[in-house]
């Protein structure tokens, strides 16, 4: 009997402290649309990690891409980096409702994108460029 009193003590007191993020969104969820931008995104992280490296392409707060220098890409290319630029933003952006409509939630997908824009930056290799919260370009 004592035996089961602990066992019901340990349940509440690990239980109790984490009732407060029962709210919180799951980030890593999983359904077939989230797979498909997520492999859609990845496909196209090798064509844009040459924008990264050299500073064309930059991380805004809100979690999308933005051009940040075009003259860091050829006059040729800056309609190609334009192209993956939307392609990806596009697909953030149906990320992130997807992510909140997956969590039955769909009012939260402004705080899915701001904590998915933290992330991104956060993942950032050194050298890449951000938006700070404030709107400027900073170099990581």
């Amino acid at each position: 009997m004592n035996r089961a009193i602990l066992y019901l003590f340990l349940m509440v007191l690990f239980f109790v402290p984490f009732v407060g993020y029962a709210g919180e969104a799951n980030l890593e969820v999983n359904t077939p649309a989230i797979t498909n931008l997520k492999q859609s995104m990845q496909a196209r992280h090798a064509q844009l990690a040459a924008n990264y490296e050299n500073g064309a392409v930059g991380f805004t707060t809100d979690g999308l891409l933005a051009m940040r220098d075009a003259s860091a890409v050829s006059l040729a290319q800056r309609q190609v980096v334009n192209s993956l630029i939307s392609a990806e933003n596009q697909d953030r952006n149906a990320l992130y409702r997807e992510i909140a409509r997956a969590n039955n939630h769909p009012e939260w997908e402004k705080e899915i994108r701001a904590t998915f824009g933290q992330r991104w930056i956060k993942l950032a290799k050194s050298g890449w460029w951000y938006q700070s919260e404030n709107g400027s370009w900073v170099q990581k």
